[in-house]
């Protein structure tokens, strides 16, 4: 079926797609924003922060701003073809 061929298993989770969905559109975005927009817990945000990030599909910048720890993610180019394709594939799907 078309479609299918274009899905990507690290897309399957629906944390993973939400996780991509806030970063493809936003250049950096800390960790807390991203645990508040998903209602995630630290455990279960940072596992799939660091499957996604086995694959490359997301880039970690880790600073201080002052005395204080800031993490902030973006997706990287490979993490984006992914992401496009995947979503085209979910459309072929739908529109069939």
């Amino acid at each position: 079926m078309e479609g299918f061929d274009l899905l990507n298993k690290a897309f399957d989770s629906r944390v993973r797609l939400g996780l991509m969905s806030i970063l493809i559109v936003n250049q950096w975005v800390s960790y807390k924003e991203i645990k508040n927009l998903l209602d995630l817990t630290d455990g279960n945000l940072a596992s799939h922060i660091q499957a996604l990030e086995k694959n490359n599909f997301i880039e970690i910048k880790k600073q201080f701003i002052g005395k204080k720890p800031l993490t902030t993610y973006r997706v990287t180019k490979i993490g984006e073809n992914a992401f496009k394709q995947h979503i085209s594939g979910l459309e072929k799907l739908i529109n069939k």
